[in-house]
């Protein structure tokens, strides 16, 4: 790798450890507020920086010409030119230009598509540490490549980081070509690959990888490897234990450092997925932890909402108060164990109060053979083999009548925040991330940039109507799906959870209307579903599973009777994933139409607009409806309250992570 891209990327040294990373930075509220400044800053600087994109993608299409006329082989030698310039030289422009058209004109032999303007234009952006915002069906897989082949061949890996194993595997299979033609190896982590398999992988110039499955490998090495083991020591050790092969590793080391990540639905990944620590943890035999946990679940289903415990739901937290504690330690009393001492016995309550409150079926976690299954609630998807930690896990099995399994303890932990930070260059890509460009800019020092559309949006936005309640809600969704299924359209309506798509199930049914439902319960068949959903008549009820990394493509019959129509059944707590799911219709310039059919009763304003609904109520029409201006106004408010709220609690999270590291760094297990 070369001095110029290191230079380019402003990297003058590297953090002490296993492997090339920038050090974490200790930044305070200051340097916070500065960044949210800075990226707003930058949204309004948004226009140059197109200017200089459009004149950059130019300079690429002027190339086209010259290379249309090349063979293969002339196109492989000035790729090899290029390759050996950009390892002296880094990326300069000029080279850069030359690099995107060579992979331009590869993509367009091997895969068919050539890039439009508006793909070179992301490219680049993603190249200089950009998050490009890129609408639905703008082709986000394939301007990934441009930065990935570039990158790759200065010398630097480059992750490619997707939101599930599907979409890693099939972007890795689909591109794999055009990589191969520039002499490049992809790799791809999916899960339950062998460690030798995995190192082989990340060995690669491109890898492809879920975020969940590269967080935990980066935390399985520092446990592997303890940082008074890195620098120098571990640089003596190899040398004295000789050269080794990609597939041995370096003592159980599975990455090779953090370099150039392409992060895809970066929005997602960053600031939704950014509340919850990732943590690795060893199983502990507890045989009396199952009578354990049943006391606690009596003691805590015994309490008192209004004089033992504070429960704030937007933060998913619950508090004992002074009288709960006292209650608590009356109830342990001549108790033996965990009950003899305060603090445990209280957390242990606590505990049990959340599985109660807080953690509920169908939404939060749904129950496949006889397992409880947590269930991501930005993107709908189950995620396999995670565990809820300090007992809350076990808690929730007991609360369920299953066979509780073993307690994990904490080893190793980090936070989203902290890990992409780490990356010597961190760009990213997504349909909707202006929304959060202050802390885009403020925590991971990259900007956002919207990049326009190859075509004109033609999807037409139908409003929204907010009834009284759930059952005029759904009443005015099948209405409304009857309709478009006559005209021919295919339907989509989205919903928050399990428990609300197989609500919205029952109600089609009873209307004598069929349709798929796609949710963590089905996401074995999610891609022959979103294969279907865009045939005519076609009516398909999802969680957020069907709003990213996938396009419902239209049939010629569709498209001709205007395409496919959404409906938006509970707004989400960001406008961002809302924004997403609309996102499905009018891909590419297709027709299509969306709407909202939301009701007072919906857990966004119940949580963070609570105050209104009384006084709202009282102005609903004849009809069940609130009227457009006061909607909107409650639509607004309600995500804002619920957007900060969960900027607080990353905020809490981060620094959580920090203390939580200095315990473990004292107790000799670090991060």
């Amino acid at each position: 790798m070369s001095r110029a891209l290191l230079e380019c990327w402003q990297v003058h040294e590297f953090a002490p450890g296993l492997y090339p990373e920038r050090r974490d930075p200790k930044d305070d509220r200051l340097d916070r507020f500065l960044g949210r400044l800075l990226g707003r800053w930058a949204q309004a600087g948004s226009p140059l920086r197109l200017h200089r994109l459009r004149r950059f993608a130019a300079r690429v299409q002027a190339l086209e010409e010259a290379l249309l006329a090349a063979d293969d082989e002339r196109l492989r030698s000035r790729a090899l030119a290029v390759r050996a310039a950009l390892a002296v030289q880094g990326p300069a422009e000029a080279l850069v230009a030359e690099c995107f058209a060579l992979v331009r004109e590869v993509c367009s032999r091997q895969l068919g598509p050539r890039h439009y303007p508006v793909q070179l234009m992301g490219g680049y952006a993603m190249l200089r540490g950009a998050l490009a915002e890129m609408q639905t069906g703008e082709g986000k897989t394939l301007t990934a490549v441009l930065p990935a082949v570039t990158v790759a061949l200065a010398g630097a890996p480059v992750h490619v980081i997707t939101v599930n194993p599907y979409l890693a595997a099939r972007d890795a299979q689909y591109l794999a070509p055009v990589y191969e033609f520039f002499g490049l190896r992809v790799g791809l982590i999916v899960p339950d690959q062998e460690p030798a398999q995995r190192v082989a992988a990340y060995a690669a110039d491109v890898t492809y990888c879920v975020n969940k499955d590269l967080v935990f490998d980066y935390l399985r090495d520092r446990v592997a490897r303890k940082r008074v083991r890195g620098g120098q020591r571990a640089l003596l050790d190899g040398w004295l234990a000789g050269r080794r092969s990609p597939a041995q590793g370096s003592a159980g080391v599975l990455l090779r450092g953090l370099y150039f990540a392409i992060v895809d639905e970066a929005d997602s990944v960053l600031i939704d997925e950014a509340r919850t620590p990732l943590i690795i943890s060893s199983d502990v035999d507890d045989p009396n932890g199952r009578a354990l946990y049943e006391q606690a679940l009596a003691l805590a289903a015994s309490l008192n909402s209004k004089g033992h415990y504070l429960l704030r739901a937007q933060e998913r937290s619950i508090e004992l108060t002074d009288a709960g504690r006292a209650a608590v330690g009356d109830f342990a009393c001549g108790l033996p164990g965990l009950w003899r001492v305060p603090r445990a016995r209280e957390e242990l309550v606590e505990q049990g109060l959340s599985a109660l409150y807080l953690f509920q079926l169908d939404r939060h976690y749904i129950i496949a053979d006889d397992k409880v299954q947590i269930v991501d609630e930005y993107t709908g998807r189950v995620m396999a083999d995670r565990s809820w930690e300090r007992g809350l896990h076990q808690m929730i099995e007991v609360k369920e009548a299953l066979a509780t399994s073993k307690r994990r303890d904490t080893i190793s932990r980090i936070t989203y925040q902290r890990f992409f930070r780490r990356y010597l260059c961190l760009a990213g890509m997504s349909g909707t991330a202006t929304e959060v460009a202050p802390e885009m800019r403020s925590v991971y020092a990259m900007n956002v940039l919207r990049i326009p559309p190859n075509r004109p949006l033609a999807r037409r936005d139908l409003g929204q109507r907010v009834f009284l309640d759930g059952d005029r809600r759904w009443a005015a969704v099948v209405q409304r799906a009857t309709e478009m299924r006559r005209a021919g359209r295919a339907v989509l309506i989205g919903t928050r959870s399990v428990a609300a798509s197989e609500l919205a199930s029952v109600h089609l049914r009873a209307a004598g209307l069929a349709h798929a439902v796609l949710n963590a319960r089905q996401d074995q068949r999610e891609a022959q579903i979103i294969a279907d959903a865009g045939q005519p008549g076609r009516i398909t009820v999802a969680t957020n599973m069907a709003g990213r990394g996938t396009d419902i493509l239209l049939s010629p019959e569709v498209r001709q009777a205007g395409g496919l129509h959404v409906i938006l059944s509970e707004y989400h707590d960001s406008a961002r994933v809302d924004r997403q799911l609309f996102g499905r219709a009018g891909r590419q310039g297709d027709p299509g139409s969306y709407e909202a059919i939301v009701a007072l009763d919906d857990e966004l304003f119940l949580a963070h607009a609570a105050a209104l609904l009384g006084w709202l109520r009282g102005r609903v029409s004849e009809a069940g409806l609130l009227p457009a201006p006061l909607a909107r106004v409650l639509r607004q408010s309600a995500q804002a309250a619920a957007e900060r709220q969960n900027s607080r609690v990353r905020r809490q999270t981060v620094e959580m992570d920090k203390r939580v590291e200095r315990s473990l760094a004292f107790a000799g297990r670090g991060e």
